[in-house]
């Protein structure tokens, strides 16, 4: 039987508001593209506000990992040989 893996939830406020603006700003865009496309924008048009978006979306998602594996490695109640490695992986996924 496998021990229980303990998730880690972000606790840095200011990161997790910074994080929640980033991608409510992408899902704007992500309107936006829906619009362009049904309003049959450029190609180039669309795939820049794509660009953007993903941007957007990676660096969230870099942050989140980041400002986590910090919390992780200064909490001592954190078991860091549990989370750490899987912080990692999700880092690799992004990359």
């Amino acid at each position: 039987m496998t021990a229980k893996k303990t998730p880690h939830v972000l606790q840095d406020q200011a990161q997790l508001e910074s994080i929640t603006k980033r991608v409510k700003r992408a899902n704007g865009q992500m309107g936006a593209i829906v619009r362009m496309l049904e309003e049959g924008r450029s190609c180039e048009d669309i795939v820049t506000q794509m660009a953007a978006v993903a941007k957007a979306v990676n660096t969230a998602a870099f942050t989140l990992i980041s400002a986590s594996l910090k919390e992780c490695l200064v909490d001592p109640d954190t078991d860091a040989d549990d989370i750490v490695p899987r912080l990692q992986k999700l880092f690799l996924s992004l990359a």
